[in-house]
């Protein structure tokens, strides 16, 4: 059993800046996410594209957002409980609540926020009849692990920034990558499109473009897949397939909770603490939904501030928290670790 003060369910950046918040209350956070890495959204479709409307960064690229987020939360050491999501809530005698992920981790938390973005991201699968049976099985639609494919021969299909970013990543890990897209022109970041182009000339990519894979085969293995070329069929050996087209945003099991449900996001008080319709249970950021609500990052630290307040109030009736900003108070790490601004020198002048 995993116990925490504020269980996160999301670990975009809502969710990661809620830990820095709650930090400040020296209340501990662990979050779920079904993605196999922190950063939600930002991390997995679209790292390397500029966002212009972060307080403070004229400009600056999504995976570096998220980068600086870990780094800001790093001294209150958050858990994390990564490719999987949350399945049930059990409420128990003392008000805490227990959540059960998809893969039996069981989590204990005295509060609960749901910062889960647009909602449980679920990969587009492409139509292959038969690729349910290969999932697991050479069929990969995240890439969690690469030294899964060390010294394997791999077929990536995508034309975006994870198809372009694996097979770049990938082409000093596996022994033999193919990219397959079925247009010529890749939406991606104009240097990942450039680094495969290198690549595909030095031998390292094998780029098949315009192209779609139609059929997969193998002995309770991926061994082989079939591509349509322009209407021509041609097949491939291989040990590995990812299809890397993007994820579906879905509430998921979190929709079966009990919780006010309005258009696929859950009703929240903003009035207030952006708390649901089952108290001790809050939702933050894109999750949510209130009159006036903007899907907002900056919407979403706001809401994530808030929150970790009332989880205080919550934790701790009746005693009063005196709000200090951290140029004034510092920031307490649960390392150890101190920021402070600098002390001004008391001293005369002659």
């Amino acid at each position: 059993m995993i116990k925490t003060d504020i269980l996160i369910i999301g670990a975009g950046p809502t969710g990661l800046f809620a830990v820095f918040e709650a930090g400040l209350l020296q209340l501990k956070c662990h979050l779920i996410d079904a993605l196999p890495q922190p950063g939600g959204q930002l991390a997995e479709l679209y790292p390397k594209k500029p966002i212009f409307d972060i307080p403070g960064y004229p400009e600056v690229l999504a995976g570096d957002l998220v980068n600086n987020l870990m780094e800001q939360i790093k001294q209150f050491q958050p858990g994390f409980t990564l490719g999987e999501t949350a399945e049930t809530i059990e409420k128990l005698e003392d008000d805490s609540f227990v959540v059960t992920t998809n893969k039996g981790t069981k989590h204990q938390a005295k509060a609960i926020a749901i910062a889960g973005g647009l909602g449980t991201f679920e990969p587009r699968k492409p139509l292959i009849e038969n690729i349910a049976g290969y999932e697991e099985k050479g069929v990969e639609y995240f890439v969690k692990d690469p030294e899964l494919f060390r010294d394997k021969r791999i077929v990536i299909a995508g034309g975006g920034d994870s198809a372009l970013d694996w097979s770049i990543f990938l082409s000093n890990v596996a022994s033999e990558v193919t990219l397959v897209h079925r247009r010529n022109e890749f939406r991606g970041a104009l240097d990942s499109v450039e680094k495969v182009q290198e690549l595909k000339k030095l031998g390292k990519i094998n780029l098949i473009t315009p192209a779609e894979v139609v059929a997969i085969a193998g002995n309770g293995h991926v061994e082989q897949l079939t591509l349509d070329i322009n209407g021509e069929m041609q097949t491939i050996d291989t040990d590995f397939f990812i299809p890397l087209f993007g994820l579906t945003p879905k509430l998921g099991a979190i929709a079966n909770w009990g919780l006010e449900i309005e258009k696929n996001a859950i009703k929240v008080n903003n009035a207030l603490d952006y708390q649901t319709n089952i108290p001790g249970i809050y939702a933050i950021g894109d999750v949510n939904t209130y009159p006036g609500k903007l899907k907002l990052i900056l919407c979403g630290f706001h809401e994530a501030t808030l929150m970790c307040q009332s989880v205080y109030q919550r934790l701790n009736p009746g005693k009063k928290y005196v709000l200090k900003y951290t140029t004034v108070s510092g920031v307490d790490g649960f390392d150890g670790s101190r920021k402070e601004a600098e002390k001004a020198v008391v001293k005369s002048i002659d």
